[in-house]
């Protein structure tokens, strides 16, 4: 059943329209945003569905294809009194109203292909499809730019996972066959070309199947880590150290644990504008070594990582991926392998086989492309 078939059958008309938004796969540039840098997502094909149409009264219904039970609330809605995956969409209402918005009430019909709690960000593209039908159907006069802002609030404060700017940015800014390349602290963004096939090349992403979870204190934990350190140097956020200044700063910090945080978010922001130099050069397969290079910093230093996704990247570089890393936030998710198109079924393969012999449950893998942000369909 898709999502209009399921607002068909659960309210017995038909939606005013189906809007649709995509999950992401950040290149590189992980947990940069919230530090105020820089990140390199692109939209994945795969997107969440909603179909969307004018309530009866005042108030808002969902449902999904995904969950049997649907979920009311009302225009008044605040934080903490919508739990579970219908948060993300009172959260949407909420946080437009909160910035003055008249949104209209309506019901609401939600199916996904994204794979949830994979680290392809399900949630950014389950808020950013309710988000552009509320402003189309109420004619909201809400920039493209700002609505990433809007869609996370309603995460950090409605839902409570205190995630930065990047997977709304991608699920809404995103362009078809380009990686969006934005700073996270100006907003600006540049689309940059990513013409995988052009060159015989593909990414390859990997679910760990090791699900993960952003609202439990291990994100929260690197976050505070992060802000502590800018402020014991001195620094609106720690985008403002740069790679010449890190060993000096990282002499200021007493605490080790702090130290390899900070270092991590130095070096990821310095990789993602070296990624970027390279995608506008044309040279794709040279950016191959800084995923790997991220990927060891995000073991290491950030600490994010679990067996299934260092097995995972070091399966990939050994059957010749140019380079492989966990993308998302981390403690489970997916891997992406930078690879030659025709070596899907051989890597996908050597990591099947290398979960088997470690026990883990099966990977599921897939080849991607950079698709579109949010659009009504």
């Amino acid at each position: 059943m898709n999502a209009h078939e399921a607002f068909v059958k659960e309210y017995g008309v038909e939606p005013a329209g189906l809007w649709a938004a995509p999950g992401r796969v950040n290149l590189i540039g992980e947990h940069t945003d919230y530090n105020d840098g820089f990140v390199l997502p692109f939209a994945l094909p795969q997107r969440t569905v909603a179909a969307v149409g004018p309530a009866p009264d005042d108030s808002f219904t969902v449902c999904s294809t995904f969950e049997t039970d649907k979920v009311t609330f009302g225009f008044d809605t605040q934080p903490g009194e919508v739990t579970g995956w219908a948060a993300y969409v009172a959260g949407i209402v909420w946080s437009l109203r909160d910035k003055g918005f008249e949104v209209p009430a309506v019901r609401i019909a939600i199916d996904s292909e994204v794979p949830l709690g994979s680290g392809l960000s399900s949630s950014a593209a389950l808020e950013s499809s309710v988000l552009t039908a509320l402003i189309d159907l109420g004619g909201l006069d809400v920039p493209v730019e700002q609505r990433p802002v809007i869609a996370q609030r309603a995460e950090n404060v409605y839902v409570g996972a205190p995630t930065g700017i990047l997977d709304q940015s991608a699920s809404i800014r995103c362009r078809e066959g380009h990686a969006l390349f934005l700073d996270c602290r100006s907003y600006e963004v540049e689309q940059i070309p990513f013409d995988l096939a052009g060159q015989g090349l593909a990414i390859l992403v990997i679910n760990s199947n090791a699900p993960h979870q952003h609202v439990d204190g291990e994100y929260g934990a690197r976050r505070k880590s992060c802000e502590e350190a800018a402020r014991i140097l001195g620094v609106p956020a720690l985008r403002d150290i740069s790679g010449a200044e890190l060993d000096d700063a990282l002499a200021r910090l007493d605490d080790d644990v702090m130290r390899r945080r900070v270092r991590h978010i130095v070096t990821e922001d310095d990789r993602v504008l070296e990624t970027v130099t390279l995608l506008k050069a044309g040279q794709v397969r040279e950016i191959g070594p800084l995923l790997t290079a991220s990927h060891a910093s995000m073991r290491d230093d950030f600490e994010i990582t679990v067996p299934q996704v260092d097995i995972a990247v070091e399966t990939a570089l050994a059957v010749g991926a140019y380079g492989a890393r966990m993308t998302g936030g981390g403690f489970g998710g997916c891997v992406l392998a930078l690879i030659d198109a025709d070596k899907a079924d051989v890597v996908t393969a050597a990591v099947e086989e290398a979960y088997a012999e470690k026990g883990f449950t099966a990977p599921t893998a897939w080849t991607v492309t950079a698709g579109p942000g949010a659009t009504k369909l």
